[in-house]
């Protein structure tokens, strides 16, 4: 059976359908919704999220109820840095609070690769965080 699934906008990227493409990217994952941000991802997609390797949709849907479940009044922001024919890479920073009630604000890149469907084949993520008070939030 030939993959046809598709998730617009498709490759080869314009500026204003790259940054649709990081919005939607942004809407998804502010969602925390773990299975509704993996459909944008391949079935065999591969990640490098800091020192984790992760491979396939069902391990990226563990990685994120893990995630959302300790990173509590998370709220991301991504912006476009550059495009190509399908390539994206992205700067962004989120907030969140862990159970103690200590804030925190993450912050890094993302280079994401996508296949012909529109679907990300690649996503490789630097990301630092550092702790901040309540008073320092900005998302």
């Amino acid at each position: 059976m030939m993959h046809t699934e598709q998730r617009s906008p498709l490759p080869p990227f314009t500026e204003a359908s790259a940054r649709l493409k990081v919005q939607l990217a942004e809407d998804a994952w502010n969602s925390q919704d773990p299975e509704r941000v993996a459909q944008a991802y391949t079935e065999d997609s591969e990640w490098r999220n800091r020192a984790d390797f992760i491979n396939g949709r069902a391990e990226i849907v563990d990685f994120l109820r893990r995630k959302w479940a300790k990173e509590h009044e998370y709220k991301l922001k991504k912006t476009l840095w550059a495009f190509s024919d399908n390539r994206i890479a992205v700067r962004f920073e989120y907030e969140w609070r862990d159970d103690s009630g200590q804030w925190f604000r993450a912050h890094g890149n993302e280079n994401w690769e996508f296949d012909a469907n529109g679907l990300m084949a690649r996503r490789f993520a630097s990301i630092n965080d550092q702790a901040i008070d309540a008073s320092e939030r900005r998302l």
